[in-house]
């Protein structure tokens, strides 16, 4: 009678792509929920349906899983949005616009993230970041900044944006895409219905587009006043 093949036990060193993403996604919820210092190896292994040894295989320790953590939620939106802000084929309110709607999107299809976030800009009252952030702002966070900064730069410069101050105008356009989804629970209160709800999330891209828009665009009339001097 041949001998079977052992199967892959689900969590074990054998699948390791597949052990380290379950490890993973376990713990930004967990960070998500209790931030750095109040989450739990235990339950991130339990959430995982792994042995909490496997977290300090593959991450070392809780520290090295939190920096795996934000890093992934900086790494994905960088590489999303970076790749919008670096083309020269579109005009500054198309680039804007397609940045925001990838931004967006981005947090939308991943609500834990903004969550994860939030907790780490509120340690210490908000006065500090950890080291951890600190060094994943400055390469992930700082280039992209500089980008958006450049390009409001570049529309007022072609009369495509008002004359904004494009520091001020950056601070507020980031908080007008991902306040919503930091204020979940808020929204439950405020309205009924599900905000997380496809209806509602589309509702709020749409708003937050035309709110952009308004906030950013000189009016045609500008425009072609531009155009013409």
């Amino acid at each position: 009678m041949p001998v079977l093949a052992k199967s892959r036990r689900s969590g074990s060193r054998g699948e390791p792509e597949k052990t380290r993403a379950a490890i993973l996604s376990a713990a930004l919820e967990e960070f998500a929920q209790e931030g750095d210092s109040g989450a739990r190896t235990d339950e991130i292994a339990r959430r995982a349906g792994v042995n909490k040894a496997l977290i300090y295989y593959y991450f070392k320790d809780k520290e090295g899983l939190y920096a795996a953590a934000l890093e992934q939620v900086f790494s994905g939106l960088h590489e999303r949005v970076m790749s919008i802000l670096n083309r020269t084929d579109m005009a500054p309110r198309e680039k804007l616009l397609l940045y925001v709607q990838t931004h967006f999107d981005y947090i939308a299809s991943q609500p834990v993230y903004p969550r994860l976030v939030q907790r780490e800009f509120m340690r210490n009252a908000g006065r500090t970041l950890s080291p951890v952030a600190n060094r994943i702002l400055e390469h992930y966070g700082k280039p992209l900044y500089q980008k958006l900064e450049e390009l409001v730069r570049d529309g007022i410069r072609s009369g495509a944006f008002r004359k904004v101050d494009p520091v001020q105008s950056i601070t507020s356009v980031l908080g007008t895409i991902i306040f919503y989804f930091i204020t979940i629970p808020a929204q439950q209160i405020m309205r009924t219905g599900d905000p997380t709800s496809p209806e509602r999330i589309a509702e709020r891209r749409a708003a937050v587009l035309d709110f952009v828009s308004s906030a950013l665009f000189a009016t045609d009339d500008a425009v072609n006043q531009k155009g013409k001097s």
